[in-house]
């Protein structure tokens, strides 16, 4: 049940302690707040969770530091063990309804609303293998196989790992276990969820809860999917081509940049790098785009770019001549080009939509 008065004056306050460092307070805050009836499920979803959906926004807007991120980030996670291992003032646990595995996508570094998952579907009632970040999908299967789940909750916040994502769900069907898809990284309202097999779609973590509640059936066990069988726009090789030739394209793109922006080439080499790896994520989020069809999934991260680099006082211009570059050398593949002329449109569009960078809630 909901608290009334939970966002009221408690999130300004674990805000406030968790901007300052301060586990101590943080703590103490969510404590006060469970002793006075707010229940974990709310603290969680309704206090712990907009302040580190706002610790997300203050590093984009260039206020937080990376180490600064983490540290807030830190004292979260240790909030919500704090919370969810303090002794309930209730009597014993109810029955298990069941058991379930959530685990992040392979590559995903975002364990937070993974977590968030975990602790509402443990609240729930169900037994939870929380597996955390970095999975390698034969490692998962492994652990299926030895638990069993009623099914596997998989999270995602980056979309660039929705190829792995797909990989994991069709592996995952073959033995017989539901996927539950959440995280931003499947896009709005779960469509890349569905595009990629997976067997439901949750938009939140109470979502989850109330999926697993309602029954996942079983698909049949069976021989892994090709990802061609669903995704048959994959057959003109387009994705495939700019996926493996990622680290040239980055070569040329950063050579091109050199020769039409002489301040390009007095960058040292840790800001030499840094750019090599900005221009590695744009072609990343390209590739992913082609991979799902979706053009949105690069013009987001190309719009959100420049907002993070207008926040950084770094003028943008560069990374329009960057995508007209990519466009010249991929010229021969009429849907990235297609993608990459939506990206410069994107950049004199809307505002940026939110984007993970950090650790930020689903």
């Amino acid at each position: 049940m909901r608290h009334p008065t939970a966002a009221a004056g408690l999130c300004d306050r674990l805000w406030e302690a968790v901007a300052e460092g301060d586990e101590h307070a943080a703590v103490t805050a969510v404590h006060e707040a469970l002793a006075d009836g707010v229940d974990r499920e709310t603290l969680l979803l309704e206090a712990i969770a907009p302040v580190q959906e706002r610790v997300g926004a203050e590093w984009a807007a260039d206020r937080f530091t990376v180490a600064q991120e983490h540290a807030a980030t830190a004292i979260n996670e240790r909030v919500i063990s704090a919370l969810v291992h303090r002794a309930p003032a209730a009597g014993p646990p109810g029955p298990v309804r069941g058991r379930v595995t959530v685990s992040c996508v392979d590559g995903e570094w975002h364990a937070f609303p993974a977590r968030l998952v975990a602790e509402v579907v443990r609240l729930r009632g169900w037994q939870v293998d929380y597996l955390g970040t970095q999975i390698p999908t034969p490692h998962l299967v492994a652990h299926l196989h030895r638990t069993a789940p009623d099914a596997v909750l998989l999270s995602g916040s980056v979309p660039t790992h929705l190829p792995t994502a797909h990989a994991a769900i069709t592996a995952c069907q073959a033995i017989g276990v539901p996927v539950l898809a959440g995280g931003r990284a499947f896009g709005p309202g779960g469509r890349h969820a569905r595009a990629l097999g997976a067997d439901r779609w949750a938009a939140d973590a109470r979502g989850a809860a109330d999926v697993l509640e309602a029954g996942l059936p079983r698909p049949r066990p069976s021989m892994i999917r090709q990802p061609a069988d669903d995704l048959p726009h994959l057959a003109d090789q387009e994705y495939t081509m700019v996926a493996q030739s990622r680290f040239q394209l980055v070569k040329q793109t950063l050579v091109e940049l050199e020769a039409r922006f002489p301040a390009v080439r007095e960058y040292d080499d840790v800001r030499r790098e840094r750019t090599a790896e900005d221009i590695g994520r744009i072609i990343d989020h390209l590739a992913t785009a082609l991979y799902v069809d979706d053009a949105l999934v690069f013009t987001e991260f190309v719009a959100w770019s420049a907002v993070i680099l207008e926040a950084r006082n770094i003028p943008a211009h560069p990374l329009r001549t960057g995508l007209d570059i990519m466009a010249e050398r991929l010229r021969d593949f009429p849907r990235c080009v297609h993608m990459i002329r939506d990206g410069s449109r994107a950049l004199s569009g809307s505002p940026a939509p939110a984007h993970p960078g950090p650790d930020i809630c689903a």
